[in-house]
C-alpha cells in the first residue's frame, strides 16, 4: 500500500475515533523517555544548553528510529503488517478530531449557559488562567486555540508524514512534545529547553505557512471572508510573540472577522500580545464552530497539498 494512502486511513481514523484514552499514546511514552534524560544529562553535562540539545538530538533520533524499525520488523512479517502499523504511527501522530470535539464542548457549555464548566473545558485547550473569563473572552481562547493547534495537530504531522512516512511524524511529534515539556522561558528551562524551542520554531516553519495560506482558500469554501483572511495574514501573521503560532491564527482572525491576541493571564501574571485582526464582529459561541469548519477545511486541503507533494516525490524517485 503506498504512503498516500496510509496518509488518507490515518486521517480519516483520527476523524472518526480521535485518541481513545484507555490506549497508551506513543506521545506519553516521548514526554516520559525525555522527562527521564533531563536528570542524567544535567548531571553529565556542566553546560546546560549543551545539556538539552543532547536530550533533545537523542529523543528525536530515538523516536524517528523506533518508528522505522517497527514498520520495518512488521513488514519483514507480512507487508499487509507494515501497512496496518504505519497506518496506526501516523494515525497517532494527529489531533483533529479531539481538538474539534473539545473546542465543541466549549460551545455547548456556553450554549447552555454553563460558564463556570466553559471556562473549564476551555483551560483544558489553552494554557492562560481561565477562571473569572466572561463568555466572550472564553469563546475567543477557544477560537485562539483552535487557530494555533491546526498546525500542531493536524498539518504539520500530517508534512512531515507526507515527506517521510511514520519515521517523519514520529519525528515531529518527538519535536512538538520536547517543546511541550522543556520549551519554557523561565529559570528552570530557558537553556535546557533552548533546543528543543528553536527545534518546534523550525519545525513548523515551513507548515504554518502553508496552512495559513490554505485558510483564505477555506475561507471562500465556506463563504467567510477570505480576502480578510488572506489581507490579515499578511498583515498581522509576523506580530504573534512565536514565529509560527500568529499565522494561521491571523488568518482566522480575518476569516472570522475578530480581533484575537491581546491581555491574557498566565500562573496569574499578564501577558499582553499583539492583537491580530479587526474587531469587526464581537466574539460569541458561534465563532468557535466556525473556527472548527476552518479547522477541518483547511485540514483537507492540506491533505490535497500533500497529497500532490507525494506525487510530485514518486515522480521523481
Amino acid at each position: 500500500m503506498g504512503l498516500e494512502y496510509q496518509i488518507v486511513i490515518a486521517l480519516a481514523l483520527d476523524l472518526l475515533i480521535g485518541d481513545p484514552r484507555w490506549f497508551p499514546h506513543p506521545v506519553r511514552l516521548i514526554g516520559a523517555i525525555a522527562t527521564r534524560l533531563e536528570g542524567p544529562a544535567r548531571r553529565s553535562i556542566a553546560n546546560t544548553r549543551v545539556a538539552g540539545v543532547c536530550v533533545t538530538a537523542v529523543v528525536v533520533v530515538l523516536t524517528a528510529g523506533c518508528a522505522w524499525a517497527i514498520v520495518a520488523v512488521f513488514t519483514l512479517a507480512h507487508p499487509v503488517l507494515g501497512d496496518l502499523v504505519s497506518i496506526g504511527l501516523i494515525y497517532f501522530g494527529l489531533a483533529a478530531r479531539d481538538m474539534v470535539q473539545h473546542s465543541s464542548d466549549v460551545y455547548a457549555s456556553l450554549t447552555a449557559g454553563s460558564i463556570e464548566d466553559a471556562r473549564r473545558k476551555v483551560g483544558m485547550i489553552c494554557g492562560r488562567d481561565t477562571d473569572g473569563l466572561e463568555e466572550a473572552s472564553v469563546a475567543k481562547a477557544a477560537v485562539e486555540s483552535v487557530a494555533e493547534n491546526m498546525v500542531d495537530g493536524v498539518t504539520a504531522p500530517l508534512f512531515y508524514a507526507a515527506i517521510a512516512g511514520p519515521p517523519g511524524i514520529m519525528a515531529y511529534k518527538a519535536v512538538n512534545t520536547l517543546d511541550s515539556t522543556f520549551g519554557y522561558k523561565n529559570e528552570r528551562w530557558l537553556e535546557f529547553g533552548w533546543a528543543s524551542a528553536r527545534l518546534d520554531d523550525l519545525a513548523n516553519f515551513i507548515p504554518s505557512r502553508l496552512t495559513a495560506i490554505l485558510v483564505p482558500v477555506a475561507a471562500r469554501v465556506l463563504v467567510e471572508r477570505a480576502w480578510d483572511s488572506l489581507r490579515i495574514f499578511l498583515r498581522d501573521g509576523g506580530k504573534h510573540p512565536s514565529p509560527n503560532a500568529g499565522q494561521t491564527e491571523a488568518a482566522v482572525a480575518g476569516a472570522l472577522g475578530l480581533q484575537l491576541g491581546g491581555l491574557s493571564y498566565y500562573g496569574g501574571a499578564p501577558s499582553n500580545k499583539p492583537t491580530l485582526g479587526d474587531p469587526i464582529e464581537n466574539v460569541h459561541p458561534g465563532h468557535i464552530l466556525r473556527a472548527n469548519a476552518l479547522f477541518l477545511t483547511t485540514s483537507g486541503l492540506f491533505l490535497v497539498l500533500m497529497l500532490v507533494v507525494r506525487a510530485v516525490i514518486k515522480a521523481g524517485a
